[in-house]
């Protein structure tokens, strides 16, 4: 049994190491002086001080915050209700099943199909309006499409946790139905779709083939950028600006766990 846990913790490590050993050396590089290669030049915070001064990226950034923010508040508030309409109304079984394959189809179905569906919609979308030409409200419609089933997946279990007793007896106590969902119903649910809200915020900034698909020419987000400047050769200003991304992601990964951790 000994020699057993001695293994797991091996393969623990290992693939620990695995994992996040590319992470860290991006990070390590980042700090590097030398501008091509690999070969360690020294420590400096040159590259660093470089983005801030990167009008490029600035606005890149700018692009990436107000896509991830509005994409977020849009997928909360949809994927909340849709998780109410499933949860707290009856439906019929073939209802229900037809509900969970569509609920779940955006999770599973390949990104790159997504995307795909999402051109051709917007191409037909065009002749109607303007609006949907490549740019920051197709990046905010196509993330919002994907997000809308994470949050209502998310807010969704959450309500299954508890039963409807507690709302019975406020309804029993005459209060009304609004009454009831504001300060019964909503403070039980707000973990739930703090945690939604935080696992859509991530996945958008991380996002880059629905992003890549739906951009226009002055919506180039993070990931994009990222992109594009990598086929000129990886520098360790690209690999400073991936350690800052990387960074978000932990905290708001953190978060999310710290909220998840209270509800517990």
């Amino acid at each position: 049994m000994f020699k057993l846990n001695i293994h797991y913790k091996i393969l623990a490590i290992a693939t620990y190491l695995f994992l996040y050993t590319p992470l860290l050396a991006v990070m390590v590089y980042s700090f590097n002086k030398s501008r091509f290669g690999i070969h360690w030049g020294g420590f400096s915070l040159d590259w660093y001080v470089k983005l801030l001064h990167d009008d490029l990226v600035i606005e890149a950034c700018i692009n990436t915050a107000v896509l991830a923010v509005v994409s977020t508040i849009i997928a909360t508030i949809l994927g909340t209700t849709l998780a109410m309409g499933l949860a707290r109304y009856p439906w019929s079984k073939k209802v229900m099943t037809f509900f969970d394959i569509n609920l779940y189809l955006p999770v599973v179905t390949p990104e790159i199909v997504f995307a795909g569906a999402l051109v051709v919609a917007f191409t037909c979308l065009r002749s109607i309006s303007s609006i949907f030409e490549p740019g920051l409200v197709t990046m905010i419609i196509g993330h919002v499409t994907f997000q809308v089933a994470f949050v209502a997946l998310v807010v969704r279990s959450r309500l299954a946790s508890f039963n409807n007793e507690i709302e019975e007896a406020s309804r029993d106590l005459y209060a009304s139905n609004w009454y009831t969902f504001r300060h019964v119903l909503l403070p039980l649910m707000m973990p739930g779709i703090v945690s939604g809200a935080m696992l859509a915020l991530t996945l958008s900034l991380d996002d880059f083939i629905i992003s890549f698909f739906t951009a226009g020419p002055t919506s180039v987000t993070l990931p994009l950028y990222i992109y594009g400047e990598v086929h000129r050769g990886i520098t360790p200003k690209i690999h400073a600006l991936s350690t800052v991304g990387i960074f978000v992601t932990i905290a708001l990964v953190i978060l999310s766990q710290r909220i998840s951790s209270k509800d517990n």
